[in-house]
């Protein structure tokens, strides 16, 4: 087994025979592998497998399997994730409606269930700027800091300084912290929107985090709230929010951030000044498109934008997943 900062061995190392070390090879969450269609039965007792992966901090012999495959024919282990081309309609369908004509955001009463998933992007730069990374958000180039988005320079440091630290400093994995803002809207484990149109509100469930959701109010004569009672991440993490509908577009305001959470993978900072607007607009039956208006004037030196779009995953239940604190 290869790890990042030295070869380590599941079997003697070349060159030394040292005998046979024991590893703990992290993987992702389980959800995340049965949508790829991982199951119990994918490696056997007895199986060969080579890992390429990131050692612990503390050095203990654990790693983050980054590539695993069968020895014998270097074959992945885990299958390809599945792109939304070869899982979803290749025509559009029509935008479902509720009787009004209203655009549902979600499932009907009787109608298919599921969820939105596959994000287009899974870390925020601004819309119109090209830079390279992963699907964590780390930059392929660091020189490239200054371009995802119009950063103060404090927070230029600041992002720099996570990106060079190889995002392990991010509170969503150390310290199980919501995933607020447009985070949400970057992983595959997706989100579902489920609309109480008789109280003039929006349930936005969430497959990552902690099973958390946000509660959006349509009423145009209540306050910007956050949820109140029954969810002790609210309002701190996922703001106060007020929603109205523009066309086919809901609209939703949203502010009283605290600072203690990464609001996009990648590390942007942001501070208890952000001010986001998002808005959501399903396209066509299948598609989903996510635009979010960052105001953070502690942070940013004017306002930007970022967009992309997540596909509807019908017939499926949003994945159930929850954070295990990462003490090492």
């Amino acid at each position: 087994m290869n790890v990042k900062g030295g070869p380590a061995a599941g079997a003697p190392a070349k060159g030394k025979a040292t005998g046979i070390l024991n590893w703990a090879v992290e993987l992702e969450s389980p959800a995340l592998l049965a949508l790829d269609g991982w199951n119990r039965d994918s490696v056997q007792v007895g199986d060969k497998i080579t890992v390429v992966g990131w050692r612990a901090r503390d050095n203990s012999r654990q790693a983050w399997g980054a590539d695993v495959r069968y020895t014998d024919n270097n074959l992945p282990v885990f299958p390809p994730k599945i792109k939304p081309t070869s899982k979803y309609p290749l025509s559009s369908r029509p935008v479902p409606r509720w009787p009004d004509g209203k655009p549902a955001l979600g499932m009907m009463p009787g109608g298919e269930d599921g969820y939105w998933t596959d994000p287009s992007k899974t870390a925020m730069v601004e819309d119109g700027v090209d830079v390279k990374m992963d699907e964590w958000g780390l930059l392929a180039n660091i020189a490239d800091a200054s371009k995802v988005a119009p950063l103060q320079p404090w927070a230029l440091g600041v992002y720099q300084n996570r990106q060079q630290r190889i995002l392990k400093d991010d509170p969503m994995y150390v310290n199980c912290k919501p995933p607020g803002g447009p985070r949400m809207f970057q992983s595959r484990l997706g989100v579902q929107f489920m609309e109480d149109r008789q109280r003039q509100r929006v349930f936005l469930m969430m497959g990552s985090g902690n099973h958390n959701y946000r509660i959006l109010y349509t009423d145009p004569n209540r306050k910007q709230v956050g949820l109140q009672g029954g969810d002790d991440d609210n309002p701190l993490y996922f703001g106060r929010s007020k929603a109205h509908w523009e066309g086919d577009t809901l609209v939703v305001d949203i502010v009283d951030y605290n600072e203690d959470f990464w609001f996009t993978n990648g590390g942007l900072p942001h501070t208890d000044k952000l001010h986001l607007i998002e808005r959501y607009t399903r396209t066509d039956a299948d598609t989903l498109k996510y635009e979010v208006t960052v105001d953070d004037p502690g942070a940013y030196t004017r306002q930007w934008k970022a967009s992309w779009t997540l596909k509807w995953n019908g017939g499926a239940t949003l994945p159930s997943h929850f954070c295990q604190n990462n003490r090492q």
